[in-house]
């Protein structure tokens, strides 16, 4: 029988083919005993024989959440690995996975210390909408959070976005740009993240005057807003300098389909 060396975890560029072999070898030994195969049954798999420890950490290298579910279906124990290997980071995204409401709220719930949870849509959609919001607003993690991207979430209202920001107590970068959101997601961000530092609502078409007013009034740190394809008129944004001078008020989409930077 072959055996796995442990010496060098596999390169993260290999990861998509070890958990390809692993799954396919979990498969063969699954046909093995429901055919009665008693060497397949009695067996462990080669791959089950990494300390737990070790399957944690390669799991950890995994920069897609296509593997990372690939790799919760192989067995039990790897799911576990998954949930622990979650623990450990510090950033989860989404960007550009298909990925729906359960599935994403159950990982940002393992994922107990990350700090930017980026969920932007990209090309092939990320297809989160409120109820996963709310599932998501109950995670652990979320007072901590520093960074939240929700950029270009088209099955999301206010509904799900105040569910979130209202307990996103530690906010410091929030991107909800290219989503239908009203003041009623400002007025929210206002109450609850009084540490935000920079806010991208590049093309909220349906946010106005008095929402801009009352995030700048409120959150006092606020330093850089992205404004670009909003409707609210110029001359509105001499009011948001008078109350704060500092600000730096930028009209252009210099972040598109990415989270905010954190710093």
């Amino acid at each position: 029988m072959a055996t796995w060396r442990y010496k060098n975890p596999p390169a993260p560029a290999r990861l998509s083919q070890f958990l390809c072999a692993a799954s396919e070898r979990g498969e063969r030994e699954m046909e093995g005993q429901h055919d009665g195969d008693g060497g397949g049954v009695a067996a462990e798999a080669d791959i089950e024989r990494l300390p737990a420890d070790l399957l944690a950490h390669v799991l950890f290298l995994l920069p897609s959440f296509r593997d990372l579910s690939m790799a919760g279906g192989v067995s039990r124990r790897w799911r576990l690995a998954v949930e622990q290997s979650l623990a450990s980071r510090r950033r989860l995204s989404f960007a550009g996975q298909r990925t729906g409401d359960d599935t994403a709220a159950r990982l940002v719930r393992a994922a107990v210390n990350i700090r930017d949870l980026d969920i932007s849509r990209s090309c092939w959609g990320c297809q989160i909408t409120d109820e996963g919001l709310i599932k998501i607003s109950s995670a652990d993690c979320v007072g901590n959070l520093t960074s939240i991207s929700l950029w270009g979430l088209a099955g999301i209202t206010d509904k799900g976005v105040v569910h979130l920001v209202s307990r996103a107590y530690s906010l410091k970068h929030l991107n909800i740009g290219g989503t239908f959101i009203t003041d009623e997601s400002l007025y929210a961000v206002a109450n609850s993240c009084t540490n935000l530092k920079s806010i991208i609502l590049w093309s909220c078409r349906y946010v106005t005057e008095a929402g801009l007013v009352a995030l700048v009034n409120k959150c006092r740190r606020l330093e850089c807003i992205n404004v670009g394809g909003m409707r609210v008129p110029p001359e509105s944004f001499v009011g948001l300098l008078s109350i704060s001078p500092a600000l730096q008020i930028r009209s252009i989409p210099q972040i598109l389909n990415a989270s905010v930077q954190v710093s």
